[in-house]
Protein backbone atom coordinates (compact mmCIF):
# COMPACT_ATOMS: atom_id res chain seq x y z
CA UNK A 1 0.00 0.00 0.00
CA UNK A 2 1.48 3.29 -1.06
CA UNK A 3 -0.15 6.67 -0.75
CA UNK A 4 0.25 9.40 -3.37
CA UNK A 5 2.07 12.45 -2.02
CA UNK A 6 -1.12 14.55 -2.30
CA UNK A 7 -2.63 12.32 0.41
CA UNK A 8 0.19 13.15 2.79
CA UNK A 9 0.04 16.93 2.66
CA UNK A 10 -0.86 18.38 6.09
CA UNK A 11 -4.33 20.02 6.09
CA UNK A 12 -4.65 23.54 7.50
CA UNK A 13 -8.18 23.70 8.87
CA UNK A 14 -7.82 27.33 10.01
CA UNK A 15 -8.46 28.52 6.45
CA UNK A 16 -11.37 26.17 5.74
CA UNK A 17 -14.95 26.65 6.91
CA UNK A 18 -16.64 23.37 7.71
CA UNK A 19 -20.26 22.57 8.43
CA UNK A 20 -22.33 19.50 9.15
CA UNK A 21 -23.95 18.21 5.97
CA UNK A 22 -27.73 17.93 5.68
CA UNK A 23 -29.33 14.49 5.59
CA UNK A 24 -29.87 14.85 1.84
CA UNK A 25 -26.23 15.78 1.28
CA UNK A 26 -25.05 12.82 3.36
CA UNK A 27 -27.23 10.37 1.41
CA UNK A 28 -26.05 11.83 -1.91
CA UNK A 29 -22.37 11.58 -0.95
CA UNK A 30 -22.81 8.12 0.58
CA UNK A 31 -24.23 6.82 -2.70
CA UNK A 32 -20.91 7.66 -4.36
CA UNK A 33 -18.91 5.40 -2.02
CA UNK A 34 -18.63 1.62 -2.21
CA UNK A 35 -19.32 -0.29 1.02
CA UNK A 36 -19.86 2.69 3.32
CA UNK A 37 -23.03 2.95 5.42
CA UNK A 38 -24.68 5.39 7.78
CA UNK A 39 -24.58 4.49 11.47
CA UNK A 40 -25.66 6.08 14.75
CA UNK A 41 -27.86 9.12 15.24
CA UNK A 42 -27.78 12.65 16.56
CA UNK A 43 -24.27 13.77 17.53
CA UNK A 44 -23.10 10.14 17.10
CA UNK A 45 -24.06 9.85 13.44
CA UNK A 46 -21.18 8.59 11.30
CA UNK A 47 -20.25 6.82 8.11
CA UNK A 48 -18.67 3.41 8.53
CA UNK A 49 -16.99 0.71 6.47
CA UNK A 50 -15.48 -2.67 7.26
CA UNK A 51 -12.31 -3.49 5.32
CA UNK A 52 -11.44 -7.20 5.09
CA UNK A 53 -7.92 -8.64 4.85
CA UNK A 54 -6.27 -12.06 4.61
CA UNK A 55 -4.48 -11.86 7.95
CA UNK A 56 -3.39 -9.71 10.88
CA UNK A 57 -0.29 -8.39 9.13
CA UNK A 58 -2.35 -6.98 6.24
CA UNK A 59 -4.87 -5.50 8.68
CA UNK A 60 -2.18 -3.73 10.68
CA UNK A 61 -0.50 -2.48 7.51
CA UNK A 62 -3.81 -0.89 6.52
CA UNK A 63 -4.29 0.57 10.02
CA UNK A 64 -0.81 2.14 9.89
CA UNK A 65 -1.50 3.61 6.44
CA UNK A 66 -4.84 5.02 7.65
CA UNK A 67 -3.12 6.55 10.67
CA UNK A 68 -0.52 8.21 8.46
CA UNK A 69 -3.11 9.66 6.06
CA UNK A 70 -5.43 10.69 8.93
CA UNK A 71 -2.62 12.54 10.65
CA UNK A 72 -1.81 14.45 7.45
CA UNK A 73 -5.52 15.25 7.04
CA UNK A 74 -5.76 16.19 10.73
CA UNK A 75 -9.01 14.21 10.74
CA UNK A 76 -8.91 11.01 12.75
CA UNK A 77 -11.37 8.13 12.39
CA UNK A 78 -12.46 5.70 15.07
CA UNK A 79 -10.94 2.30 14.28
CA UNK A 80 -11.95 -1.13 15.47
CA UNK A 81 -9.10 -3.51 14.67
CA UNK A 82 -9.52 -7.29 14.43
CA UNK A 83 -7.43 -10.18 13.09
CA UNK A 84 -8.61 -9.95 9.49
CA UNK A 85 -10.67 -6.77 9.33
CA UNK A 86 -10.76 -3.14 10.37
CA UNK A 87 -13.91 -1.10 10.90
CA UNK A 88 -13.42 2.59 10.07
CA UNK A 89 -15.93 5.08 11.47
CA UNK A 90 -15.90 8.75 10.48
CA UNK A 91 -17.69 11.81 11.75
CA UNK A 92 -16.69 15.37 12.56
CA UNK A 93 -16.82 15.53 16.34
CA UNK A 94 -16.60 19.32 16.66
CA UNK A 95 -19.56 19.72 14.28
CA UNK A 96 -21.52 16.87 15.91
CA UNK A 97 -22.30 15.45 12.49
CA UNK A 98 -20.88 14.39 9.15
CA UNK A 99 -18.94 16.88 7.02
CA UNK A 100 -17.39 16.83 3.57
CA UNK A 101 -14.11 16.08 5.38
CA UNK A 102 -15.47 12.67 6.36
CA UNK A 103 -16.24 11.83 2.74
CA UNK A 104 -12.86 13.11 1.59
CA UNK A 105 -11.18 10.92 4.20
CA UNK A 106 -13.29 7.90 3.21
CA UNK A 107 -12.19 8.32 -0.41
CA UNK A 108 -8.55 8.52 0.65
CA UNK A 109 -8.84 5.39 2.82
CA UNK A 110 -10.52 3.50 -0.04
CA UNK A 111 -7.60 4.51 -2.30
CA UNK A 112 -5.21 2.72 0.07
CA UNK A 113 -6.71 -0.63 -0.89
CA UNK A 114 -7.66 0.06 -4.51
CA UNK A 115 -6.25 -2.50 -6.92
Amino acid sequence: MTAPSSMLKKKDWSAITRRALTATEVVTQLAKLEGWSLTGDGANVAIEKTYHFANYHETISFVNAVAFVANAQDHHPDLSVHYNRCVVRLNTHDLKGISSTDFESATRFDALVAS
